[in-house]
């Protein structure tokens, strides 16, 4: 019973008030047994014979699907031939090669790479378990130095690669279950405003093994980025609208959804920089777009009751980012809060926006995926420490107003440390990175469990289950200044948030 309804209960008679007062405890009965039954038991997925295995390596690069199934990447125990030299846009300076792995019955199968000591990396496995990524080709990108990257499949336990569109790099970032890929590709042709400087056009492309690759083309500028694709075909990105730089030193981006043959501008709220964070099977989209003069930005959800992009406002801060959606028009992402004190994870429905608070003590917190049942991952952080190191962050799970740190499954004796969460599925797995004393990275998953089931944890029982809870401000310490965060504090977060979820999103300006 929300607070509206209360007033309006209490203006009726006595019998009415007493009424609602016990359905309301009725209600708080049932939300505590309902809290009774949150278990969940851990299982720590190692890695593939490396020091280090991670279940969402910069954000977005592992996913779980609705039938348990997770990828992800792990260091192997073979020497990197390219170290220290590394291809930035989807591989991290590593002395081991690197695999996409995927999981199977709690442990890591090792998905390989393209021939030769390469590694690879991955982004999206789709609901029949087709996985989306990446790998090394074993040739140096003559325009950037770097190791060559080709886009690949992986079907039938095989790897297939999905090439180029002429020129030395692509990726593939999203594939459904009819096994068409989405994703980047360069072509031959120079551009000053490369993406990922690359230093030539960077494309958008769908795949399919009947049509191969194809450049979808772009809004108007050199350049279009594929990110999302959903079970119907329909395909959510940005472009550049135009080849001229704007004040923010590139050309205009605009989100874009490609359906049917055609690329429709979804536009911006005002400036001159928007990008999609998620597309569901409705064909609805969210992201975070610049407002006019480009120095604020909010989420979106496109499209809005009119048909156009919709502006989900913030917590009452400058800065916001939708990050993930179902198919119940429900949204999250992170927001700043009043005055710009702090970032708070957000949920948002039918134009409300809810504060979820923080958890573990810390300031600041920052949603990243949400489930057909409305449960709610994503991690605590504190504000002082800008960007936050990974291992100070506490994953956490919201479900029916309630935040859980997700610490509290970890079993007495375990070392490990749960900071970080990115995906959810909807039976309620979740899957994420765990630090262990060491500061190396092992991928884990949480898989819930009933009254009964050994190794199992009850969240009730630990005591840790309450309502969110924002720190007050006076115990915030990054007052920077006595009216919020520092502006460039601000910066520095809003750009680690971005890089977070695939490394795009806005740009704030310098």
């Amino acid at each position: 019973m929300n607070s509206s309804r209360m007033k309006l209960v209490t203006v009726l008679t006595l019998f009415a008030s007493l009424a609602a007062q016990a359905r309301l405890s009725a209600q708080v009965q049932q939300q505590s047994e309902k809290k009774e039954h949150i278990r969940y038991k851990l299982i720590d997925l190692g890695t593939l014979g490396g020091p280090q295995s991670f279940g969402d390596l910069g954000h977005g690069a592992g996913n779980i699907n609705n039938r348990g199934t997770a990828v992800g990447v792990s260091e192997t125990t073979t020497p990197d031939p390219y170290f220290p030299n590394f291809n930035p846009v989807n591989f991290f300076q590593d002395p081991f090669v690197h695999h996409a792995f995927k999981t199977k019955n709690g442990t890591l199968v090792d998905l390989g790479a393209l021939p030769g000591a390469n590694s690879s990396s991955v982004n999206f496995i789709s609901e029949n378990g087709l996985v989306a990524g990446q790998s090394l080709n074993g040739a140096i990108d003559p325009f950037t130095g770097w190791p060559e990257q080709d886009a690949v499949l992986w079907k039938d336990g095989q790897i297939i690669s999905l090439g180029t569109l002429g020129g030395y790099e692509s990726a593939g970032i999203g594939v459904n279950s009819r096994g068409q890929v989405v994703g980047f590709s360069g072509n031959t042709v120079s551009d000053p405003f490369s993406l990922f400087g690359l230093g030539t056009e960077t494309r958008a492309f769908l795949w399919d093994e009947k049509n191969g690759m194809q450049d979808l083309g772009t809004l108007g500028g050199p350049d279009g980025f594929a990110q999302f694709i959903n079970e119907r075909g329909q395909i959510a990105g940005f472009s550049y609208t135009n080849s001229a730089p704007n004040p923010s030193g590139i050309p205009t981006v605009d989100p874009f959804v490609w359906r049917q043959g055609t690329m429709i501008d979804l536009g911006t709220l005002g400036g001159t920089n928007g990008a999609p964070n998620g597309l569901n099977n409705r064909g609805q989209v969210i992201g975070v777009s610049n407002l006019a003069g480009d120095q604020t930005a909010h989420p979106f959800l496109w499209p809005g009751e009119d048909g156009k992009m919709r502006d989900l406002g913030t917590l009452g801060g400058s800065f916001g980012m939708a990050e993930a959606l179902n198919d119940a028009d429900e949204v999250v992402g992170v927001t700043l809060t009043t005055g710009d004190l702090a970032f708070h994870a957000f949920f948002w429905k039918r134009g409300v926006m809810r504060d979820l608070g923080t958890v573990g003590g810390f300031d600041c917190s920052d949603a990243h995926a949400i489930n057909s049942k409305g449960q709610v991952v994503g991690d605590s952080f504190a504000c002082s420490v800008i960007p936050p190191p990974p291992s100070s962050d506490n994953a956490f799970l919201w479900q029916d107003g309630h935040m859980i740190d997700l610490n509290v499954f970890v079993p007495p004796g375990s070392n490990l440390n749960l900071p970080d969460v990115e995906t959810i599925n909807d039976r309620g797995e979740i899957f994420g990175s765990a630090v262990l004393p060491s500061g190396d990275t092992h991928a884990f998953m949480l898989i819930p469990c009933e009254e009964g089931e050994k190794d199992c944890i009850d969240a009730s029982e630990k005591g840790t289950i309450a309502s969110s809870q924002s720190v007050p401000a006076a115990r915030i310490e990054t007052r920077l200044n006595h009216n919020g965060l520092r502006p460039e504090a601000i910066v520095v977060l809003r750009a680690w948030l971005t890089h977070r979820h695939r490394g795009f999103g806005a740009w704030p300006r310098k």
